[in-house]
């Protein structure tokens, strides 16, 4: 009896049913404007109503504006888009890459202003947001590492930030950080293989140019940023000061692969209004659980964003004016782990030496075509899946079953160029 009760309660969803025409895919409206003077971004997009499989792309909420996968949402091309001030200042935004759209001037939000931010979208619908105005200044006083074991008991870095109140009422705090870590290709060598001329097909064997030359581009030492991906706030409501002390931003782990050489952050406070404090607390709750039925739904999330006119529409996103501190901090892993051996490269991925066959039997041979050996040289560099490391020595690979002319490596462990840019950064500093 209960198994029929329950199957009585489930109905069949026939996929095909679901027309894209029959839903209505929502404005998403984003903007971070501070009180920085810089170019300010707004952000239009439209809800995916697609499922990519590869990245299981809905609009998600969670990743920081303009890095989200390009095929993750659709971006709203051909909108006009301006911010008023209720002191009658008005400041125009013009499209920059599709969807993002950059102001005119560089400005800096003032205290005491309420702003509004108007959009119109190509078809001419019309959207406002709610009155918008910077709550208090709360200036970073330090940013600073120290050595730190974790809840789970594993030993690294923590990085902590300190702060005092300026001006305003800074009571609602969100915190942001880019990290940039300096990484060094383990078996880089100066030279390198030039393939040319090469025909897989050709017969009796395969035609090729294989060359062993300087290396041209730097490659051997490069840079990666990345900026942070999750919700991290903190209130001072209730507290008898509004400073803040030894609030931890970032732990990571001695084995981690990005503080093997070169490590920096860049933190960034953002004083927030109870509003979009109470918005970006409800999106975490939501990120943390585990409940399927508690997932984000349209409409479940106040958006500071709608119609004009009194249209009801789901709009998505959110629009806040924020105040900013923002702090960069520079550390070595010998600054905390002196004499210790450095972390597993590339977060642990095997950089081994090897070694192969030059050529192999032609694609097009009527003959076997597997030789009981690992891919040639040659098929390896026309995949990109490899770079030169010396010339062939026994006592490099003294277990290779297929000898070649060359010693090899993956390309990861050869070119930092897979991992990172080989562009050191303007703020970089040794």
């Amino acid at each position: 009896m209960l198994l029929t009760t329950f199957a009585a309660c489930l109905d069949e969803l026939d996929i095909e049913t679901l027309n894209q025409d029959e839903q209505s895919a929502a404005l998403v409206v984003e903007a971070i404007l501070t009180d920085e003077i810089i170019t300010q971004k707004v952000y239009l997009s439209r809800s995916s109503l697609r499922l990519d499989l590869e990245t299981d792309t809905v609009y998600n909420p969670f990743i920081p504006l303009g890095i989200r996968p390009l095929d993750s949402v659709d971006m709203e091309g051909g909108a006009t888009v301006s911010l008023l001030g209720d002191n009658g200042t008005e400041h125009t935004f013009t499209e920059g890459d599709e969807g993002v759209y950059l102001s005119n001037q560089q400005f800096g939000l003032e205290m005491g202003v309420d702003y509004t931010l108007e959009v119109t979208t190509s078809n001419g619908l019309e959207y406002e947001s709610d009155p918008l105005s910077v709550q208090g200044k709360s200036q970073l006083t330090n940013v600073y590492a120290e050595k730190a074991f974790n809840q789970s008991g594993e030993e690294g870095v923590a990085i902590y930030v300190d702060s005092e109140p300026q001006q305003g009422n800074p009571r609602f705090y969100r915190y942001t950080y880019a990290e940039t870590y300096k990484i060094v290709a383990p078996l880089w060598d100066e030279q390198q293989f030039v393939l040319t001329d090469y025909d897989p097909c050709a017969l009796p064997v395969p035609t090729y140019n294989l060359e062993i030359v300087d290396r041209e581009e730097q490659n051997r030492v490069c840079y990666n940023t990345l900026s942070s991906t999750t919700i991290d706030q903190l209130s001072t409501a209730g507290n008898l000061e509004d400073k803040v002390s030894r609030h931890m931003i970032r732990f990571i782990g001695k084995d981690n692969f990005i503080i093997s050489h070169r490590y920096s952050i860049l933190v960034q406070q953002q004083v927030q209004s109870a509003d979009a404090y109470s918005f970006y607390g409800t999106l975490k709750s939501f990120s943390q659980s585990d409940n399927v039925f508690s997932q984000v739904q349209p409409g479940a999330i106040y958006a500071n964003v709608h119609r004009k006119g009194g249209s009801v529409e789901n709009v998505l996103g959110y629009v806040e004016a924020v105040g900013v501190s923002d702090q960069r901090l520079f550390f070595n892993y010998e600054d905390f782990f002196p004499g210790e051996e450095l972390p597993p490269y590339a977060f642990g991925f095997n950089c081994d030496l090897f070694t192969s066959n030059e050529s192999h039997v032609s694609y097009c041979s009527p003959g076997p075509q597997g030789d009981g050996c690992p891919p040639s040289v040659i098929e390896q560099v026309d995949q990109g899946l490899i770079t030169y490391y010396a010339e062939y020595d026994y006592d490099l690979v003294p277990t290779a079953s297929c000898p070649g002319p060359y010693v090899f490596v993956s390309q990861i462990c050869g070119d930092c160029t897979t991992l990172g840019s080989n562009v050191e950064p303007e703020f970089w500093t040794e």
